[in-house]
C-alpha cells in the first residue's frame, strides 16, 4: 500500500486498508474482481483483505456476486452519485458560473441531463438585459441544446443510441455531427435551435472523463462570430479550471487549445 505524502498522524491501518480496497475496486469497474487479484495488486495479506472486504460489506459498501468477485457496493456509489447530485453540483460550482458570467457580461447556466433532457440547476443573470426563458428547474431537449449536446458528446453513448435523444422532426446527422465537433473542440453550440436570436456554447463537466453536468454561456446570435466563440471557450478554459473542486474538470481538447483555438 502507498505511503501518504501529507504530514500528520500515522494511518489506522485498518482504515487504510479499506479505503485502499475501496480505490482498487473503483478502478476495476462494474465487472468487479477477485480476491486474488485485489491481495496480488495490492500486496495485502489474503485473510486480511478477506475480512475488510467482510466488514465493508455488511455496510454495503461492498458487494460479492456469485462467482465469488468483489465490486462497489450500493453504498460507496452512493456516496459518489450524492457528491455528484444536482444540488452539490449547483453549490460546488457557483463561484465559478458568477465569475464567467461577470467577465463576459453574458447569462451563464448549470444543467445536468435528465433522461433525453437537461435541467437546469444554477443560472447566474449578466449585468446586461437578455430576454431568454430560462429559470432553475426547467428541462430542455438534450439533443437540441448546447449543455446536451457537451454531455452526450462525453458519455460515450453509442451512435445507435442516439436516436433515443431525439424528438420528433430531429435529425439525427445534426446531432452526430454536433457531438463529434464537440469532442473535437471541448465545448458544444446551437445558434438559434430553441430561440429566435439566441446562440449558446456548452462545456461539460468531467469526473473521471465522464460528464456529470455541463456550463453554457447564453449570447445573442448577431453577436457569435467565430472570433467571439473562440474568446468565450477561451474564457471559459482559463476561469473555470482555477474554480473546479479536485474531483472535477473541462476536457482537455478545451484546456489544451490556448490562444490558437477556433
Amino acid at each position: 500500500m502507498t505511503t501518504p505524502d501529507v504530514q500528520g498522524p500515522a494511518p489506522v491501518e485498518a482504515i487504510d486498508r479499506a479505503l485502499a480496497l475501496l480505490s482498487a475496486l473503483s478502478e476495476v469497474g462494474p465487472e468487479g474482481t477477485s480476491l486474488v487479484a485485489l491481495c496480488r495488486d495490492l500486496g495485502m495479506n489474503k485473510s486480511t483483505a478477506y475480512r475488510a472486504l467482510a466488514t465493508m460489506r455488511t455496510r454495503g459498501f461492498v458487494s460479492q456476486d456469485a462467482d465469488g468477485s468483489y465490486r462497489l457496493g450500493p453504498t460507496a456509489v452512493g456516496l459518489g452519485a450524492s457528491y455528484f447530485g444536482p444540488s452539490s453540483l449547483a453549490q460546488l460550482l457557483h463561484p465559478a458560473l458568477l465569475v464567467l458570467a461577470r467577465d463576459l457580461d453574458e447569462l451563464v447556466h448549470l444543467g445536468v441531463l435528465n433522461g433525453d433532457r437537461v435541467i437546469y440547476v444554477d443560472k447566474v443573470e449578466p449585468e446586461k438585459a437578455i430576454r431568454v426563458w430560462s429559470q432553475v428547474g426547467r428541462n430542455v431537449p438534450a439533443a437540441t441544446t448546447s449543455l446536451g449536446r457537451a454531455i452526450l458528446a462525453y458519455r460515450s453513448v453509442p451512435d445507435d443510441q442516439l436516436d433515443a435523444f431525439l424528438s420528433p422532426g430531429d435529425d439525427s446527422a445534426v446531432l452526430r455531427r454536433a457531438l463529434a465537433d464537440a469532442r473535437r473542440r471541448g465545448y458544444a453550440t446551437e445558434l438559434e435551435e430553441n430561440e429566435p436570436g439566441i446562440a449558446c456554447l456548452g462545456v461539460p463537466i468531467l469526473a473521471d472523463g465522464a460528464a456529470v453536468a455541463a456550463l453554457s454561456v447564453t449570447m445573442l446570435a448577431n453577436t457569435l462570430d467565430n472570433q467571439r466563440m473562440a474568446e468565450v471557450a477561451g474564457r471559459v478554459a482559463a476561469l473555470v479550471p482555477p474554480r473546479l473542486p479536485d474531483a472535477l474538470h473541462l476536457p482537455m481538447e478545451l484546456v489544451a487549445a490556448g490562444p490558437n483555438r477556433r
